[in-house]
Protein backbone atom coordinates (compact mmCIF):
# COMPACT_ATOMS: atom_id res chain seq x y z
CA UNK A 1 0.00 0.00 0.00
CA UNK A 2 0.96 3.48 -0.88
CA UNK A 3 2.53 5.31 1.92
CA UNK A 4 0.43 8.50 3.58
CA UNK A 5 2.00 11.99 2.22
CA UNK A 6 1.99 15.28 3.76
CA UNK A 7 -0.70 16.16 2.11
CA UNK A 8 -3.08 13.37 3.53
CA UNK A 9 -1.84 13.93 6.69
CA UNK A 10 -2.44 17.69 7.21
CA UNK A 11 -6.15 17.24 6.62
CA UNK A 12 -6.34 21.10 4.78
CA UNK A 13 -9.09 21.48 2.65
CA UNK A 14 -10.43 23.51 0.11
CA UNK A 15 -12.97 25.59 0.80
CA UNK A 16 -13.72 27.69 -2.21
CA UNK A 17 -16.65 25.60 -4.51
CA UNK A 18 -15.81 25.41 -7.83
CA UNK A 19 -16.82 24.00 -10.80
CA UNK A 20 -15.88 23.48 -14.35
CA UNK A 21 -15.74 24.27 -18.16
CA UNK A 22 -14.66 22.41 -20.90
CA UNK A 23 -12.72 23.27 -23.93
CA UNK A 24 -12.11 21.12 -26.94
CA UNK A 25 -8.99 20.40 -28.79
CA UNK A 26 -9.90 19.33 -32.18
CA UNK A 27 -8.32 17.39 -34.64
CA UNK A 28 -8.74 19.28 -37.52
CA UNK A 29 -7.80 16.02 -40.06
CA UNK A 30 -11.05 14.06 -38.96
CA UNK A 31 -13.28 16.60 -37.72
CA UNK A 32 -13.49 14.80 -34.43
CA UNK A 33 -13.09 16.17 -30.87
CA UNK A 34 -9.64 14.95 -29.64
CA UNK A 35 -10.29 15.61 -25.95
CA UNK A 36 -11.83 18.31 -23.89
CA UNK A 37 -9.47 20.47 -21.32
CA UNK A 38 -11.68 20.94 -17.79
CA UNK A 39 -10.75 24.41 -16.74
CA UNK A 40 -11.14 25.78 -13.45
CA UNK A 41 -14.18 28.35 -12.80
CA UNK A 42 -16.38 29.89 -10.08
CA UNK A 43 -19.72 28.67 -9.79
CA UNK A 44 -21.58 30.81 -11.33
CA UNK A 45 -18.78 30.60 -14.53
CA UNK A 46 -16.82 33.38 -13.28
CA UNK A 47 -12.85 32.80 -14.55
CA UNK A 48 -10.64 30.83 -13.26
CA UNK A 49 -8.78 34.10 -11.44
CA UNK A 50 -11.72 33.89 -9.09
CA UNK A 51 -10.48 30.75 -7.65
CA UNK A 52 -7.09 30.65 -8.24
CA UNK A 53 -6.45 33.57 -6.33
CA UNK A 54 -7.14 31.46 -3.25
CA UNK A 55 -5.17 28.63 -3.54
CA UNK A 56 -1.92 28.94 -1.77
CA UNK A 57 0.30 26.84 0.57
CA UNK A 58 -2.22 25.70 2.43
CA UNK A 59 -4.38 24.54 0.23
CA UNK A 60 -2.63 23.60 -2.79
CA UNK A 61 -2.97 19.73 -2.11
CA UNK A 62 -6.63 19.80 -1.62
CA UNK A 63 -7.31 22.23 -4.17
CA UNK A 64 -5.68 20.08 -6.97
CA UNK A 65 -7.19 16.62 -5.23
CA UNK A 66 -10.63 18.50 -5.59
CA UNK A 67 -9.97 19.61 -9.34
CA UNK A 68 -9.09 16.26 -10.76
CA UNK A 69 -12.45 14.66 -9.02
CA UNK A 70 -14.81 17.65 -10.10
CA UNK A 71 -13.52 17.45 -13.49
CA UNK A 72 -13.69 13.46 -13.88
CA UNK A 73 -17.40 13.50 -12.37
CA UNK A 74 -18.75 15.98 -14.85
CA UNK A 75 -16.77 14.27 -17.45
CA UNK A 76 -18.39 10.94 -16.65
CA UNK A 77 -21.94 12.29 -17.03
CA UNK A 78 -20.87 14.75 -20.09
CA UNK A 79 -18.98 12.48 -22.22
CA UNK A 80 -21.29 9.36 -21.99
CA UNK A 81 -21.86 8.98 -25.87
CA UNK A 82 -17.93 9.52 -26.90
CA UNK A 83 -15.90 6.62 -25.06
CA UNK A 84 -12.93 7.41 -27.44
CA UNK A 85 -12.94 11.17 -26.40
CA UNK A 86 -10.20 12.09 -23.40
CA UNK A 87 -10.32 14.43 -20.70
CA UNK A 88 -7.23 16.44 -20.15
CA UNK A 89 -6.88 17.50 -16.61
CA UNK A 90 -4.54 20.52 -15.67
CA UNK A 91 -2.17 19.12 -12.46
CA UNK A 92 0.01 20.81 -10.10
CA UNK A 93 3.42 18.99 -9.87
CA UNK A 94 3.93 21.06 -6.55
CA UNK A 95 0.95 19.65 -5.34
CA UNK A 96 1.81 16.26 -5.08
CA UNK A 97 3.85 14.85 -2.50
CA UNK A 98 4.28 11.14 -3.13
CA UNK A 99 2.47 9.95 -6.45
CA UNK A 100 1.40 7.03 -5.91
CA UNK A 101 -0.36 7.88 -2.89
CA UNK A 102 -1.45 11.23 -3.95
CA UNK A 103 -3.57 9.32 -7.15
CA UNK A 104 -5.53 7.50 -5.00
CA UNK A 105 -8.73 9.82 -4.75
CA UNK A 106 -8.10 10.35 -8.55
CA UNK A 107 -8.28 5.91 -9.49
CA UNK A 108 -11.31 6.04 -6.91
CA UNK A 109 -13.26 8.69 -8.89
CA UNK A 110 -12.54 6.93 -12.53
CA UNK A 111 -13.99 3.97 -10.79
CA UNK A 112 -16.41 5.29 -9.33
CA UNK A 113 -17.59 6.93 -12.61
CA UNK A 114 -16.23 3.87 -14.75
CA UNK A 115 -14.23 6.74 -16.50
CA UNK A 116 -11.12 4.79 -17.94
CA UNK A 117 -8.12 6.05 -17.06
CA UNK A 118 -7.05 5.34 -20.48
CA UNK A 119 -8.85 7.92 -21.68
CA UNK A 120 -7.72 10.95 -18.94
CA UNK A 121 -4.20 12.83 -19.89
CA UNK A 122 -2.44 15.14 -17.30
CA UNK A 123 -1.20 18.02 -18.16
CA UNK A 124 1.10 20.52 -16.47
CA UNK A 125 2.50 23.48 -17.11
CA UNK A 126 6.05 24.42 -16.56
CA UNK A 127 5.66 27.93 -15.37
CA UNK A 128 6.87 27.54 -11.85
CA UNK A 129 10.31 26.30 -11.16
CA UNK A 130 10.28 22.60 -10.66
CA UNK A 131 12.54 19.81 -8.89
CA UNK A 132 13.10 17.93 -12.39
CA UNK A 133 13.76 14.71 -10.65
CA UNK A 134 10.29 15.21 -8.56
CA UNK A 135 8.63 15.19 -12.11
CA UNK A 136 9.77 12.69 -13.20
CA UNK A 137 8.34 10.66 -10.94
CA UNK A 138 5.32 11.98 -11.19
CA UNK A 139 5.25 11.38 -14.76
CA UNK A 140 6.46 8.06 -14.70
CA UNK A 141 4.03 6.47 -12.17
CA UNK A 142 0.75 8.23 -13.86
CA UNK A 143 2.10 6.84 -17.38
CA UNK A 144 2.07 3.47 -15.30
CA UNK A 145 -0.88 3.54 -14.10
CA UNK A 146 -2.17 4.04 -17.76
CA UNK A 147 -2.99 7.76 -18.14
CA UNK A 148 -1.55 9.82 -20.64
CA UNK A 149 0.44 12.78 -19.81
CA UNK A 150 1.15 16.54 -21.65
CA UNK A 151 3.06 18.92 -21.26
CA UNK A 152 1.36 22.29 -21.64
CA UNK A 153 3.22 25.63 -22.23
CA UNK A 154 6.42 24.19 -24.25
CA UNK A 155 8.36 27.24 -25.08
CA UNK A 156 7.33 29.79 -22.52
CA UNK A 157 8.68 27.41 -18.50
CA UNK A 158 11.30 26.08 -16.82
CA UNK A 159 11.21 23.13 -17.75
CA UNK A 160 11.59 22.94 -21.80
CA UNK A 161 14.26 20.80 -23.81
CA UNK A 162 15.90 19.57 -20.70
CA UNK A 163 12.64 17.76 -19.13
CA UNK A 164 12.04 16.93 -22.60
CA UNK A 165 15.32 14.62 -22.99
CA UNK A 166 14.70 12.66 -19.97
CA UNK A 167 10.66 11.96 -20.54
CA UNK A 168 9.03 12.36 -23.48
CA UNK A 169 5.33 12.68 -22.49
CA UNK A 170 2.09 11.80 -25.22
CA UNK A 171 1.46 15.39 -25.60
CA UNK A 172 3.27 18.70 -25.80
CA UNK A 173 1.29 21.72 -26.19
CA UNK A 174 2.91 24.42 -28.03
CA UNK A 175 2.73 28.17 -25.97
CA UNK A 176 0.26 30.28 -27.68
CA UNK A 177 2.57 33.17 -27.45
CA UNK A 178 4.58 31.11 -30.34
CA UNK A 179 0.92 30.27 -32.38
CA UNK A 180 -0.52 34.09 -32.30
CA UNK A 181 0.03 35.64 -35.64
CA UNK A 182 2.46 33.11 -36.42
CA UNK A 183 0.90 33.63 -40.14
CA UNK A 184 2.38 36.92 -40.39
CA UNK A 185 5.52 36.27 -38.41
CA UNK A 186 7.90 34.22 -40.38
CA UNK A 187 10.44 33.63 -36.79
CA UNK A 188 7.31 31.84 -35.36
CA UNK A 189 6.85 29.55 -38.24
CA UNK A 190 10.13 29.00 -38.12
CA UNK A 191 10.21 27.66 -34.32
CA UNK A 192 6.95 26.13 -34.79
CA UNK A 193 8.32 24.14 -37.49
CA UNK A 194 11.35 22.78 -36.22
CA UNK A 195 9.51 21.96 -32.89
CA UNK A 196 6.84 20.05 -34.78
CA UNK A 197 9.62 17.84 -36.39
CA UNK A 198 11.36 17.27 -33.67
CA UNK A 199 8.35 15.85 -31.54
CA UNK A 200 7.73 13.83 -34.63
CA UNK A 201 11.36 12.43 -33.66
CA UNK A 202 10.50 11.77 -30.19
CA UNK A 203 7.78 9.82 -31.03
CA UNK A 204 5.39 12.99 -29.15
CA UNK A 205 2.11 14.55 -30.23
CA UNK A 206 2.03 18.28 -30.91
CA UNK A 207 -0.96 20.15 -29.89
CA UNK A 208 -1.18 23.86 -30.73
CA UNK A 209 -3.48 26.00 -28.47
CA UNK A 210 -4.52 29.48 -28.65
CA UNK A 211 -5.59 29.75 -32.15
CA UNK A 212 -7.87 32.59 -32.85
CA UNK A 213 -7.50 33.05 -36.90
CA UNK A 214 -8.28 31.00 -39.59
CA UNK A 215 -4.78 32.50 -41.04
CA UNK A 216 -2.99 30.98 -37.90
CA UNK A 217 -4.74 27.81 -38.50
CA UNK A 218 -4.11 27.13 -41.82
CA UNK A 219 -0.14 27.67 -41.48
CA UNK A 220 -0.41 25.34 -38.45
CA UNK A 221 -2.18 22.67 -40.71
CA UNK A 222 0.90 23.41 -43.76
CA UNK A 223 2.88 22.09 -41.11
CA UNK A 224 1.30 19.22 -40.37
CA UNK A 225 -0.31 19.98 -36.80
CA UNK A 226 -3.05 17.26 -36.66
CA UNK A 227 -4.41 18.99 -33.27
CA UNK A 228 -5.47 22.34 -32.31
CA UNK A 229 -7.32 24.15 -29.58
CA UNK A 230 -8.60 27.99 -28.84
CA UNK A 231 -11.69 30.25 -29.61
CA UNK A 232 -11.13 29.73 -33.20
CA UNK A 233 -12.46 26.59 -32.94
CA UNK A 234 -14.86 26.94 -30.05
CA UNK A 235 -14.71 28.44 -26.61
CA UNK A 236 -15.10 27.14 -23.46
CA UNK A 237 -18.51 25.92 -22.32
CA UNK A 238 -19.21 26.08 -18.81
CA UNK A 239 -20.39 22.96 -17.34
CA UNK A 240 -21.18 21.34 -20.99
CA UNK A 241 -19.20 20.56 -23.88
CA UNK A 242 -18.28 23.05 -26.70
CA UNK A 243 -19.59 22.38 -30.29
CA UNK A 244 -16.79 23.08 -32.92
CA UNK A 245 -17.28 25.19 -35.89
CA UNK A 246 -17.39 23.46 -39.01
CA UNK A 247 -16.43 26.69 -40.66
CA UNK A 248 -13.28 26.52 -38.52
CA UNK A 249 -12.74 23.02 -40.15
CA UNK A 250 -12.91 23.52 -43.67
CA UNK A 251 -10.57 26.80 -43.70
Amino acid sequence: MAKTCEGCRDGATFGIPFSMAFQPIVDVESGAVFAHEALVRGMGGEGAGSVLSQVDDTNRYAFDQQCRVKAIELASRLFAEQERTALSINFLPNAVYEPTACIRLTLAAAARTKFPAKNIIFEFTENEALDTTHILRILKTYRELGFRTAIDDFGAGHAGLALLAKFQPDIVKLDMDLIRGIDADPARRTIVCHTVRMLADLGVTPVCEGIETAGEARVLRDLGVQLMQGYYFARPSFEALSPVAEAALRA
